[in-house]
Parts: structure tokens; C-alpha cells; sequence
């Protein structure tokens, strides 16, 4: 064979990384939601099993057109793979495989799989690139797939080049990155191997080729490799300036399907990839909800590799991104989090809660990973406020207090709705609305019950994790127990995540309640005997009233169903001969009123189910419902813990509200007497009970300007709410 004579300098750090196409053999379980290289996923709602599966949790196939396809390089050996159907009926199935990726073939039809994990085998043909998993046609039921391999299939006579660098393979397109200080060589091997069985492996040339390829040289390369045999191509790279210097390296040879392999080389002079020139452009929002808001911008000219977008709520970002980092989704960045990273210009953050100043900053960088350049001077920025609640207008039209069919009315309004499935909340609700990015490429759970936040990587495993999907109105309380898969069993409205053990299980099917001798406790939450010597369980604080209102929700909207009262039960069983307080609801409503959180929540879980919790539109509404016999109340006290609040609680630890001019149009001072400056949130609530104005602003002891004019605000009765670190005070005000 020929090669050329060199002179070896030293090695410096390189990087690999990889084109994309699996490297056979390949395979996954689903541990995680991050795709190995060559798996795509074609699903608008990706669903994971998470107590079931070969080995749990297991990709859940939910809809027609889902679909997850392998690309990969080489002739493939045998593809395994286990499935099973949940509920499955009449639909199809299918696996195939493809030579392009356009044209499909299939290598088995599933019609009826069975509702246990089974192992199939299938062959693809040697010439095959593409293998895919097609729910072609979903009729009933959904389809579980899990542990999928694809072994590598075995050499053949004909040569069949394939390069590694180290043990690294670089697939033809694949890129290295070689680094060295400017003009200082760095000298780098490539393994040029001849995957075949019996013919010799001709390499007729090796060029370099680019914008910088004079930084770039070929040493020496072997002119032949005999079958299953391996030589070695050896590159130099002299970086003549600072930054990238970009080249591409071509290696002509005589393999059927690869006969010009190309490595595009990413050199790095010095310390980092040559800083970007222009910042993009332009944000734009959209889809602006509560829950959710999507953001786009107009790429740099000229293009950079890439953008880092920060995220911050309630004020401008300062915080810049250090050369050299490469941060992932969750990452800190001083008190901004990163919220975007990736070539894209468009991207849709998570944790978006009603009513909140979201501010962005995007940064341009290049290079890879350890190399990366940001600029960091004028990055594009902007803010976007999500709406507050989304309640139609006219949602409520035909429901009143006074009315004698009130609580029938309300009942029928929410019932019925969209039934969804208690197996799918991980992925309807826990990733995209509850979890939250955290470092490490990590999301984090917050168990409402005691505060614990949970660490996990995705996909959320509730099995794995401890936790559970509790049902705040107990199942065991339900009229029709100990069905499952019923519509009040699998409604989103009052599902929670808990930790099982330390907070579920306590809680169990006793009634909420206020503990006065504790027995246990895990960090907010207690279980233990009231002031009556009953054993219940308090939630932390800031969910009482979001569980309050859950319970008093289904408890509405279930009533009369199938002929069954859905009163609070009283007594619960025979080991608990007691019941539900609905008293202590009604003033857990009030003192933990509607946050963002939980009025983005109901917005979400409607966009899904069709129907909102009326509780948490208007907190008055608990008022006028006896939830111990369902029946109305007439002429209650409103709000109805007025021993807990009301005009006589604004002088309360020596705090004063007074609004002036009363009665007034909607402009007026707030004189807030307090021992310190806060944030507080402020609503109106009207004579129905429907939140028509609600906002946070920052409040000084003293006099505070309060102009809510341009609401358009009806004339009459509204009550003043103010929300505080202290507690709640209330006000009836007069807009005239």
C-alpha cells in the first residue's frame, strides 16, 4: 500500500460529534424522552405508560399517524421489539421499513396485539436505511411499544468502508473538530476500516476542500485496506487565524453506496468558534394564553449556528451567557433561566401562569459545546404578558344565585364534558402544564399536598418517582366505587401529583381538616386529630383552597348522576363515622384564594375537557350550595365566612384599608396602612361572583393611586379584594 511519511507533533482535545443516523446496532427502552441519534417521533402528544411496559415505563402510541422511525447506515440485522394494546379494537398496527425513507414496506401488520408486553422479531431486508412504527389506523385503544433493538446485520463479501476516529464512527456527513492554538499543529488519526468479508477496499483519493482548507492537510491515507482490515488516514490541522476555520475532508474510494465519504471538519483556532456578527430580530408572540404563549423571531443575517434564549418574570434580563458554556433547557444564568437553545427561531416555554411579565432575551452564539462563542452585546429582547382568565364571556350567561335551579344550572353547565383518561395525566397535564425546567436538563413536580419538589428526567415515571395521581374527592367517596375508567374518575379537574408515601397515603380517604395534634407530618402537610378529636389531613397552606374547590366541583358537577347523591359523605365509612367539613372548605376558599397557577390551570384543563371549574371563576358560588344534602342556599351570607372575613377584617393587625372617593368611576386611592412596601394582588369580584378585574401592583403604606377606568367596568356593587402576605382584606366599593 502507499503512504505518505509524517512527522507526529503532538495531540490536542478533540471533539466528535455525531451525524444524523444511528450507528448500528442501536436500541432504547424509553427510559427518558430524549431520542437516541437517528429516532424521530411523529406525535403531536407524546404519551409515555409509566406503570406498564416490558421494562416501564413504555411509548405509548395514541392517535392515527403516530408514528417513531430509525434512520441508520448500514445493512441491519434483526429488529426486536415488544408491544402490546390497551383496549385495542379494529385499528392496525404497523412496522416497516424503507431503502429512502419515502416509500414504506411492511414488515408486519398488528391487528389485534395482546394487552401483555410480547416480543416479536422481524427481519428487514439488507438494503434497507429506514425502520418505522406506524399507528396507520387507530379505531379504539392505544398501543404500547418498548424495548425496540436493531442489531447490525452481518458483513458481506463486498468492501464497505466505514472511519472511526479513536472508537468513535463518523458517519459519511458527519463532522470532527479538531482544536489547536493558532499556528501550532495538531496531528489527528482516522481508522479507515473495510467492513467486508472478501474485497479489498480501493481509496483512489483524500482532499480537503472549503473555506479554510488550507489550514487543513492530508499526511498520508492508505491506497488500499484488504477486507476486514483496517488503516490509517492521518490528518494536520495549523489554524492560521482565531475561531472556526471550516474545511471538508472527502475520501474517494470504491464502496458501492459511499464512494465519496465526507467528514466536514469544524476546526477551532484558539480558545473559541469565531463569534457571530448580528443579533436576530424581531420577536413575535402567539397563541398568548394563560397556560401557554409561543414566541418566534427572524433569524441573524448572517446566520449564526445557533440561539440561547433567556427567560425572566417581572422584569428586563441583564444576565448575559459565558463563552465556552454550553447550557441546557432549566439552567440558571444569574437570576434568568434559559428557556431555548438550538438552531431553531421559534420555541414554546414551559411554566406560563396567568396574569405574568414574561421578559426574553435571545443571544446568537457559535461553535460546539466547550467552544461556543456568544454575542453577548444588543441581544434581542422583548416581554409578553399571558392573559388572565379565559372564561367566556358568556360562559356563565343563564346561571344566577337568586335563581331556584341555581346549583341544576351550574350542574349542567359543567356536566357533561369531554371524558379523557386517567392513564394519559402524565402527559396531558404533568408535561406540559405542571412540570417545570430545572438544571441539568431536569424537570421538577411539585406534590400539592406537602410542597416537596420532585427531580426527575423526562419522561415522568409515577412508579419510579413515588407518586400519585390523587383524586382530592376520594375515589372511596365516590357513589359509584369501586369503579374505575368513569368520568368522574378520570376527571382532570380535581387530579393532583402527590407523593405517595409520605403525603397520599396519609391522607388516604380521611376528610381535609385543620390539625390540632399532630401525629406526623411531611414538610407542609399534617395528619393528625382536630379540635373535634377527628383525624383528618391538612394540606399545606397554599393548596387548601385549591383543594377545597375540587372537592366542591365534583361534588357539582356529579350530582344527580346515574341517580346517586354526590353530598359529602357523612359518615365517610364505618372506620371513619364522620364526614367531609364543608364549612372549612367554604373558608379555605376564601382565605387561599384563585393564584395564577390554579386560574391557568382551569383555563388548561378546559382547552382539554370542555368545562371549567366554577369555583375558581367565582369563589361566591360555594355560597349558595349546601354541599352536605346538594342543595341550594337561599340568602347567604356572602362572602360566607364572614367570621374569618369581610369588611369587619380590614382592621386586622393594626392594618387599614380605605378606599376613597366610594362611591367612585374606577379611578381612586387606596390608602393601605402596612409595615412594609409589598406586591399585593388586587381584584373586583361582582354581585355574581365572577372575577372582573384582578391585578398585582406594588403597594407603599400610605396613599396609592388605583386607576381601573379603562376595565370598562359596569356601574354597580363590586367587592374590593386585596390580597396580601398577611392574609385577605375585602372592601365593597361602588363604581358609579
Amino acid at each position: 500500500m502507499k503512504k505518505i511519511s509524517y512527522t507526529l507533533l503532538f495531540i490536542v482535545f478533540v471533539n466528535v460529534s455525531a451525524f444524523a443516523q444511528a450507528v448500528l446496532p442501536t436500541s432504547w427502552s424509553f427510559a427518558n424522552t430524549t431520542f437516541p441519534t437517528g429516532w424521530t417521533q411523529i406525535d403531536p402528544l407524546p404519551a409515555y405508560y409509566t406503570a406498564s411496559g416490558n421494562t416501564p415505563p413504555a411509548y405509548k402510541f395514541d392517535a392515527t399517524g403516530d408514528q417513531i422511525v430509525i434512520s441508520f447506515a448500514s445493512n441491519p440485522g434483526n429488529l426486536t421489539y415488544y408491544i402490546a394494546g390497551n383496549s385495542f379494537s379494529g385499528g392496525t398496527f404497523l412496522v416497516e421499513e424503507s431503502v429512502n425513507g419515502s416509500s414504506w414496506t411492511t414488515l408486519r401488520s398488528h391487528t389485534a396485539p395482546t394487552s401483555t408486553y410480547t416480543l416479536y422479531t422481524d427481519v428487514p431486508n439488507s438494503a434497507s436505511r429506514y425502520i418505522r412504527f406506524n399507528y396507520s389506523n387507530k379505531v379504539s385503544g392505544n398501543v404500547g411499544l418498548d424495548d425496540v433493538a436493531l442489531a447490525a446485520g452481518a458483513a458481506g463479501p463486498a468492501q464497505e468502508i466505514n472511519v472511526k476516529q479513536g472508537s468513535t464512527t463518523i458517519l459519511s456527513g458527519g463532522t470532527y473538530t479538531p482544536v489547536s492554538a493558532v499556528s501550532v499543529s495538531n496531528i489527528t488519526t482516522f481508522t479507515i476500516e473495510n467492513l467486508g468479508t472478501a474485497t479489498t477496499l480501493n481509496l483512489s483519493s483524500a482532499s480537503i476542500s472549503g473555506a479554510n482548507a488550507s489550514d487543513f492537510t492530508v499526511l498520508s491515507y492508505p491506497s488500499t485496506v484488504t477486507a476486514a482490515n483496517d488503516d490509517d488516514l492521518i490528518l494536520e490541522f495549523i489554524p492560521s487565524a482565531a475561531g472556526t476555520r471550516m474545511a471538508t475532508l472527502t475520501i474517494a474510494n470504491d464502496d458501492a453506496d459511499e464512494g465519496s465519504y465526507v467528514i466536514n471538519l469544524y476546526g477551532i483556532g484558539g480558545t473559541y468558534a469565531t463569534e457571530p456578527s448580528a443579533q436576530p430580530t424581531a420577536l413575535v408572540y402567539s397563541n398568548v394564553k394563560s397556560y401557554t404563549l409561543s414566541v418566534a423571531f427572524t433569524a441573524a443575517s448572517p446566520a449564526p449556528e445557533g440561539y440561547l434564549v433567556l427567560r425572566k418574570v417581572g422584569s428586563a434580563i441583564t444576565d448575559v451567557p459565558v463563552d465556552g458554556m454550553a447550557y441546557d433547557r432549566g439552567d440558571m444564568i444569574g437570576s434568568s433561566k434559559v428557556v431555548y437553545d438550538g438552531t431553531g427561531t421559534s420555541f414554546t416555554p414551559n411554566n406560563i401562569t396567568a396574569e405574568k411579565d414574561y421578559y426574553f432575551a435571545v443571544f446568537a452564539y457559535n461553535g460546539p459545546a466547550a467552544y461556543r462563542n456568544y454575542l453577548t452585546t444588543s441581544p434581542l429582547t422583548g416581554s409578553v404578558t399571558s392573559l388572565g382568565s379565559m372564561q367566556p364571556s358568556t360562559y356563565y350567561n343563564g346561571i344566577s344565585t337568586s335563581s331556584s335551579t341555581f346549583l341544576t344550572d351550574l350542574h349542567n353547565k359543567i356536566n357533561p364534558h369531554t371524558q379523557l383518561f386517567y392513564s394519559n395525566y402524565g402527559p396531558a397535564v404533568v408535561a406540559p402544564f405542571v412540570s417545570r425546567d430545572t438544571t441539568d436538563n431536569q424537570r421538577v413536580v411539585t406534590c400539592v399536598y406537602s410542597g416537596e419538589n420532585k427531580v426527575y428526567t423526562e419522561p415522568f415515571d409515577w412508579t419510579s418517582n413515588g407518586y400519585s395521581r390523587e383524586h382530592t374527592f376520594c375515589h372511596n367517596w365516590m357513589p359509584t366505587y369501586p369503579a374505575e375508567g368513569l368520568p368522574e374518575y378520570e376527571d382532570y379537574h380535581h387530579l393532583f401529583p402527590t407523593n405517595q408515601n409520605e403525603a397520599n397515603a396519609l391522607r388516604s380517604n380521611y376528610p381535609l381538616g385543620e390539625v390540632v395534634n399532630v401525629t406526623s407530618t411531611y414538610m407542609g402537610c399534617k395528619y393528625g386529630q382536630d379540635a373535634n378529636g377527628n383525624t383528618v389531613f391538612e394540606p399545606r397552606d397554599s393548596h387548601k383552597g385549591d383543594a377545597a374547590r375540587a372537592i366542591m366541583y365534583v361534588a357539582t358537577c356529579y350530582t344527580t348522576i346515574g341517580g346517586n347523591s354526590w353530598a359529602l359523605p357523612n359518615p365517610i365509612s364505618n372506620t371513619i363515622p364522620y364526614g367531609q367539613d364543608q364549612n372549612l372548605l367554604k373558608t379555605w376558599s376564601y382565605q387561599d384564594p384563585p393564584d395564577s397557577w390554579e386560574i391557568a390551570r382551569n383555563d388548561f384543563i378546559e382547552s382539554m375537557q370542555g368545562n371549567r371549574n366554577p369555583f375558581i371563576d367565582s369563589m361566591h358560588y360555594a355560597c349558595f350550595i349546601d354541599f352536605s344534602t346538594m342543595t341550594k342556599i337561599s340568602g347567604p351570607n356572602v362572602p360566607c365566612n364572614a367570621e374569618v372575613l369581610g369588611v369587619e377584617d380590614t382592621k386586622k393587625g393594626n392594618e387599614l384599608l380605605i378606599l376613597a372617593p366610594n362611591p367612585n368611576n374606577g379611578a381612586f386611592v387606596l390608602n393601605y396602612v402596612t409595615p412594609k412596601n409589598q406586591v399585593v394582588r388586587i381584584q373586583l369580584v361582582d354581585m355574581l361572583g365572577r372575577v372582573v378585574y384582578s391585578n398585582e401592583m406594588q403597594v407603599n403604606k400610605g396613599f396609592n393611586a388605583l386607576d381601573i377606568k379603562a376595565s370598562n367596568l359596569n356601574k354597580g356593587i363590586y367587592m374590593f379584594e386585596l390580597m396580601s402576605e398577611t392574609g385577605r382584606k375585602t372592601e365593597r366599593v361602588i363604581i358609579e
